[in-house]
């Protein structure tokens, strides 16, 4: 080795500071609201007076599995599932589709508030054992939430942040 060559040293390089890289995880803690923005803001619903006909009818038309039961006035009476109508056939045979929908809805409904976490929502419907949630911000029926769409939002989230961290990692 030459007798000029001299390694370099630690204060060589003063004046250039290396700084930690960090990843910004947009929204740590995703809320209801960020789940119905990712939706139409369609919310189907039926009368208590309707008929389970005119419900099925409803639910096969729009391609979804439960309706929210609202009074003249708009505000939630209860929530009519695919499942609360398949009980219902089980228990009354061949004379279910003319009975109300008052007669099958479940009338205490679990909602949530657009501002409560995902995380929040999942336990809930999870413990609750049910996969349609009715979202309501103070007496407002302002969306609809269901398991699937959930977990949909979360495996996006985690789609992002994986993308965001590779990104890092490669430079």
């Amino acid at each position: 080795m030459p007798s000029s060559y001299q390694a370099p040293m630690r204060g060589d390089r003063k004046d250039e500071r290396t700084k930690s890289q960090s990843v910004n995880l947009a929204n740590a803690q995703p809320t209801v609201a960020d789940v119905l923005s990712g939706k139409s803001g369609d919310v189907f619903s039926i009368g208590p007076d309707q008929t389970l006909s005119e419900a099925v009818v409803l639910l096969r038309d729009k391609r979804i599995g439960a309706l929210v039961v609202t009074d003249t006035t708009g505000a939630l009476v209860g929530i009519l599932s695919e499942r609360d109508i398949v009980r219902k056939l089980a228990e009354t045979p061949g004379q279910t589709l003319p009975q109300t929908v008052r007669s099958v809805m479940t009338d205490k409904v679990e909602t949530c508030a657009p501002s409560d976490s995902v995380v929040t929502a999942l336990k809930q419907m999870t413990a609750g054992r049910f996969r349609h949630m009715p979202v309501v911000d103070g007496s407002a029926l302002v969306g609809m939430v269901t398991i699937g769409d959930v977990i949909n939002h979360r495996l996006n989230q985690l789609e992002h942040e994986a993308l965001q961290l590779k990104q890092l990692i490669v430079g």
